[in-house]
């Protein structure tokens, strides 16, 4: 089965989650400059989760250069991840609207790392259908950042209770592992034509 619907499908659903992201922020009612400094930490989480959103399209977007077909089992594994980031939105403002409370930040936490798991099930799924030898597992390889990020965030969900403010630390210092885009795609691709 071809792939175009599901693309366009994951596309226009993650354009709704980020346009759900910035609605959740509130206007000051004042036009003093102070007025802003409050919803300085409400911005970084905003920023947070946008950036969150955008590597995952960012890593859908390159790793279906490298897929041909998809399957039923694909189209569900898909849906699965774009459940998990639905909820980016939602777990965002709960965490602003509480000051970042343990709860909270570990619940956040808990979104992304249900991302992760899901994203790497449908890399999984998309591997058994292409094969061992295809581009797709090539570009993969052994999934070095994946595993890293997923270790990261267990450690960080617990922590979120100890010290909620530290755990942001490390889902922050897993955008920025991904935040370089991912070139072994672009490269196999490109080394093919």
């Amino acid at each position: 089965m071809g792939k175009t619907r599901m693309e366009a499908f994951t596309d226009g659903v993650l354009a709704v989650i980020i346009t759900i992201l910035v609605l959740e922020m509130k206007v000051p009612h004042d036009a003093d400059p102070q007025a802003l400094l409050p919803l300085l930490p409400v911005f970084l989480s905003y920023v947070l989760s946008f950036v969150m959103v955008g590597i995952y399209w960012n890593n859908h977007h390159h790793m279906f250069h490298a897929v041909h077909r998809i399957s039923g089992a694909a189209l569900w594994a898909n849906l699965h991840l774009l459940f998990w980031l639905s909820l980016v939105p939602f777990v965002t403002g709960w965490m602003d609207e509480n000051h970042f409370a343990p709860l909270t930040v570990a619940a956040y936490g808990a979104v992304l790392i249900g991302a992760a798991v899901a994203y790497t099930i449908l890399t999984r799924v998309l591997l058994r259908l292409h094969g061992h030898d295809s581009v797709l597992a090539k570009a993969l390889g052994r999934d070095f950042k994946g595993w890293l990020s997923l270790a990261i965030y267990s450690a960080a969900i617990p922590l979120a209770f100890l010290y909620p403010l530290a755990s942001c630390g490390l889902y922050a210092v897993v955008a920025a592992i991904w935040l370089c885009p991912d070139q072994r795609f672009e490269k196999l691709i490109a080394a093919q034509h």
